[in-house]
This record gives structure tokens, C-alpha cells and sequence, in this order.
């Protein structure tokens, strides 16, 4: 029994001592402790979220065989070329002005919550409040899409409660209106603006309250001090503070609109957006490089997103 427990507390010594030189190594070699913690979570950025997209820039230049139906891998613009068409630029002006109107839409439904639960919100409050905008992001994505559905549907609570008080005359003379309406509420571009809108708006929301709650109130208070009416103070002092926030925001709800397929999918009618092209592109016709190209058109669009709102100190507010 002595042999072992001395056979025991040497090992621990000598464990002990050999993690002591590893740590003493580390400790003079911090550009090496640097590498190890880094080096995993960049390989993976390089390999697989670099790689994808570049293997995407890669087969954007290839084309589709039209006879044989095969890829043709060889060096070619002709699939860009083909995003020039009437049809393809539509479907990115599509895309591009629903993204852009429920970025504003989330940005103008936003501002005044964020701006209760920084400034006025008693504590407790603020709590039971971040939990009701964050609630909805507990649920599944395709739950939430189903239900608005059901809720814009002809025989959903929408068109029941225009009916109840006699305005079903209204919605119809919306849904007749060319490039916004459709036989109901659930197949029209309005109902997928209101269901991006509401998807979308927690992420509007919370860069907005941070933004808002990072304006020192001294500022606030000095600008009081000095003659200004409320009006004045929000407009020149409070809204300049706080818009890196809302674009912060926007820089989410741009750029999940731009790319989503499945709310056009369910609520949207026949006219295509990005998403749903390239979907049927990659999948019902198997033209990989077309595609490719189609992915390519919101990628240069969030690229220049981002560089404006970089210089508008968005990435402050994240």
C-alpha cells in the first residue's frame, strides 16, 4: 500500500510539473496561444464559409449545355449575361424594393418601442418587454410563416374582422391594386410585407434600444439646458445619436429579406424574388452556374450595404 501511494503522488508531481512547463511555455509564446485559439474557428471561416462562396464565384462563370442539360465547365460571362435579361432584372428589383420597404416599414414600428423600453421602462418592465421581442425567435421560422398564412387567408381572422364591421369592400379594392394585391391576403405581395415585417422586427428593434440607451442623458439634458423643445432635442440630438442603431437594424432585415425564399414561397404569388430563383435554378432546372450568378447579385448588393453603413459607425451599435 505505501508503494502505491507513492507511485501516486509521484505521477501527480510529475503531471503537475509538465503542465507547469506547458503553461510557463504558453505564457512566453502568446502569439502561439493566439494561433490555437484562433487557428480552428478561421480554418472553418476559410474552408467552409469562404470555400462555399468561393466554389459559387467559381461556377458562376460556367454555363448550361442547353441540348445535352450538362454544365460546361470553361470560362464564360454569357451566364452573367443572362441576369441582364427583362426577367432576372425584375426579379432583383423585386427583391431589392421589398427589402427596402420593410427595412423602413421595421425601422418607423421599431424606433418608438426601443425608445420606451430605453429611456421610460422601469426595470422590471424592460425585462418582460425584451422577453415579448424575443419571444417569437423561440418558435420555428416555418411555424410562424404557416400562421400568418392561415391568419391572412380568406377565411382567416384578416377578412373575418373586415367582414364583422362592413369594410370588406376595402380590403378587396386593396387586393385589386396591380403589383400589391392577389386573390387573398396569404397569395399577394402585401401579406409577405406584413410577415417579413413581422419576422424581421426584433432584429430592428434590439439594435435600436442599445443605440438609444448608449446616449448619454447629460446630452440630453444640456440640450434642455439650452433652449431646445423636445421636438429639437429628438430631431438634433437623439435621432443623429441612435441612427447607427437603425442601420445596424436595417443591415438584418436587408439582408434576410433580400435572401429568403420560403415567405415568398408560402404567402407570394407567380412573380419570382431571388430566393425562389435561385431555388428552382440549383433544383427544378439543375442550372448550377445560373444559379450561381443569381447568388452572386445579392452578395455585391450586401457588400456595398455593409461599406455605407460601416462608415455611418453601424457596426458600433451591433
Amino acid at each position: 500500500p505505501c508503494g502505491f501511494h507513492g507511485n501516486k503522488t509521484t505521477l501527480v508531481f510529475w503531471e503537475a510539473k509538465v503542465l507547469n512547463r506547458i503553461s510557463t511555455y504558453l505564457y512566453r509564446h502568446p502569439r502561439l496561444v493566439l494561433g490555437l485559439l484562433l487557428g480552428p474557428p478561421m480554418l472553418y471561416m476559410g474552408v467552409v464559409y469562404l470555400g462555399s462562396l468561393f466554389s459559387l464565384l467559381i461556377n458562376s462563370f460556367f454555363y448550361l449545355e442547353e441540348f445535352t442539360g450538362l454544365v460546361v465547365r470553361e470560362f464564360t460571362l454569357q451566364t452573367y449575361a443572362k441576369l441582364l435579361d427583362p426577367t432576372n432584372l425584375g426579379i432583383f428589383f423585386r427583391t431589392a424594393t421589398m427589402a427596402l420597404l420593410v427595412t423602413i416599414a421595421d425601422a418607423i414600428i421599431a424606433f418608438p418601442l426601443a425608445y420606451y423600453i430605453a429611456r421610460f421602462a422601469p426595470k422590471k418592465l424592460k425585462t418582460y418587454l425584451y422577453i415579448a421581442v424575443t419571444i417569437p425567435l423561440w418558435s420555428s421560422y416555418l411555424v410562424r410563416v404557416y400562421a400568418w398564412k392561415l391568419i391572412l387567408a380568406k377565411e382567416g381572422i384578416v377578412s373575418w374582422f373586415f367582414n364583422l364591421f362592413g369594410l370588406q369592400f376595402i380590403l378587396d379594392g386593396i387586393l385589386s391594386i396591380p403589383g400589391i394585391g392577389g386573390s387573398s391576403l396569404s397569395l399577394s405581395p402585401i401579406g409577405m410585407f406584413i410577415a417579413f415585417c413581422y419576422i424581421w422586427l426584433p432584429y430592428m428593434i434590439v439594435p435600436i434600444q442599445t443605440a438609444l440607451e448608449r446616449v448619454p442623458k447629460s446630452l440630453l439634458e444640456a440640450s434642455s439646458d439650452l433652449g431646445a423643445n423636445p421636438s429639437q432635442t429628438f430631431r438634433q440630438v437623439l435621432l443623429p445619436l441612435s441612427f447607427p442603431g437603425v442601420v445596424a437594424g436595417s443591415i438584418f432585415t436587408f439582408s434576410l429579406t433580400l435572401g429568403d425564399f420560403i415567405i415568398p414561397q408560402v404567402l407570394g404569388n407567380s412573380r419570382f424574388f431571388i430566393g425562389q430563383a435561385v431555388y428552382s435554378y440549383q433544383g427544378t432546372a439543375g442550372n448550377i452556374p445560373l444559379a450561381a450568378a443569381f447568388t452572386m447579385g445579392p452578395i455585391v448588393i450586401m457588400v456595398v450595404y455593409l461599406l455605407i453603413a460601416r462608415k455611418l459607425g453601424a457596426f458600433d451599435a451591433l
